[in-house]
């Protein structure tokens, strides 16, 4: 696995719980920014050809 493939994983690993966090919290906007960039994250890993798996989509 290369560092981009990686780091992609990573923060989408992240985001993840991030997101769980925000709800956890009730933060309706926090929710919003997160599945935000949840969703940018993972259009950026299929344009680059990034598999996400079912563990981190």
């Amino acid at each position: 696995m290369d560092a981009f493939t990686a780091g992609i994983l990573q923060r989408i690993e992240n985001t993840k719980s991030d997101l769980i966090r925000a709800r956890e919290t009730g933060d309706d906007f926090l929710v919003d920014v997160e599945q935000s960039e949840l969703e940018d994250l993972r259009r950026l890993a299929a344009e680059h050809g990034v598999e996400v798996s079912a563990s981190f989509a």
